[in-house]
């Protein structure tokens, strides 16, 4: 006879544990303590069995009686319960321990070494802030290229495009760990290619006419400023490398003697260290420095504090006061020197090298530092010659 909710409550623990049947081989045990636990007694294999399906209340009748369906289905298509569920237990700890979240991480970690400071900062911190609270606890193998798309679309509903761009783009690195690592099998970024909403690609200003920037250089010789300023002003035309290089110039890194700037790779956007040859004119600035600035660490110094680097802003900011606003940033030196060395005809190799762009493939990208090195002395003393020519026109 089937069993009842008022048989179940009724039902008073004992000395030892008992049954209480109901049909098909399910019953309630009744334990001394006073749990009560649905069991199911089977025959697999010739072989009696016993599965469990959790205690009362929290397991009902009707959701016992629907377990033990399931288990009877198993068994007539010659599938053990057990086997199913202890499958089934292995499969959700898996999920717990490869979710997005720690496998973001996991991936983070792995390559945060690989990074700059301010690159691994600003990758977890997007992470964290708009991707973890949407799927961060999604088994990544559970992940749907539609529950990542309504991630990114609320960065996007926020005006955020390029954070929302930059987001998917981690997120497809992140998969392809998972797929490397055999607990992912799908890069859902490439699915979603073309969902978001286009990047407005923005140009960093820069003068690349050669009497217009020659007017330019005339008027840094003339800036009116701090003197550290300009003379970053006067340094940057010269070497063309990233603000950031720049600013974080350190006297350790100049070599007078082989008349060469070597930045080590931590300072890289690449991570891998870059060689400036440097020309008389920018080693005539670097002396003039060394004899007149206060002694520090950086070349370019705070000026409120030694021991940290100028302002990310204070070459544009000072660029601005010129009237340059819009018609040439920090940024644009970089621009200019690219266009014209490669309108004189230079080697596109080496005009990328001295650029620190990667050329070729990552591997060769790793040991090629040092390539080219004649080539690019000889480039940067001409270039250095010939904006001196431009001052003239």
């Amino acid at each position: 006879m089937a069993l009842t909710n008022i048989q179940i409550i009724n039902a008073k623990p004992r000395d030892k544990a008992y049954k209480l049947s109901d049909s098909g081989g399910l019953y309630l045990q009744v334990n001394p303590t006073g749990s009560k636990c649905w069991r199911l007694k089977y025959r697999f294999r010739n072989k009696e069995r016993t599965l469990s399906f959790g205690q009362y209340p929290e397991v009902s009748i009707a959701d016992a009686r629907e377990a033990r369906g399931v288990a009877k289905k198993n068994l007539s298509a010659s599938l053990d319960p057990n086997a199913i569920k202890k499958a089934k237990l292995r499969q959700e700890k898996e999920d717990e321990s490869n979710t997005f979240r720690l496998i973001a991480i996991e991936w983070h970690q792995k390559n945060r070494g690989n990074w700059v400071e301010k690159t691994s900062a600003r990758t977890i911190s997007l992470l964290k802030r708009y991707i973890f609270p949407s799927i961060g606890d999604i088994p990544i193998t559970k992940l749907k290229a539609s529950e990542l798309l309504r991630a990114i679309r609320k960065i996007e509903s926020r005006g955020n495009i390029d954070t929302a761009h930059r987001a998917l783009q981690v997120c497809g690195q992140i998969f392809r760990f998972a797929i490397a690592t055999d607990r992912g099998s799908i890069d859902f970024s490439s699915v979603l290619k073309g969902a978001l909403t286009p990047v407005k690609v923005k140009h960093h200003s820069s003068i690349t006419s050669p009497k217009d920037f020659g007017r330019l250089l005339i008027d840094i010789d003339n800036y009116d400023g701090a003197y550290l300023t300009q003379q970053a002003l006067k340094l940057a035309p010269l070497v063309f490398v990233r603000q950031g290089e720049l600013r974080h110039a350190e006297w350790a890194d100049i070599n007078f003697e082989k008349k060469e700037w070597r930045i080590p790779a931590e300072k890289m956007k690449m991570r891998v260290v870059h060689i400036i040859p440097l020309s008389k004119q920018a080693l005539l600035i670097l002396k003039d420095i060394k004899e007149k600035a206060e002694v520090s660490n950086y070349i370019f110094p705070c000026v409120t504090s030694n021991k940290r680097p100028m302002s990310e802003n204070t070459v544009n900011m000072a660029l601005k006061r010129m009237g340059y606003k819009d018609r040439h940033t920090a940024h644009g030196f970089r621009s200019t020197a690219s266009t014209i060395l490669h309108e004189q005809g230079w080697a596109h190799d080496v005009i990328e090298l001295q650029l620190a762009h990667k050329v070729g493939n990552a591997v060769a990208a790793a040991y090629n530092y040092a390539t080219y090195i004649p080539e690019r002395q000889k480039m940067m003393q001409h270039w250095a010659d010939y904006l001196n020519n431009l001052r003239k026109l």
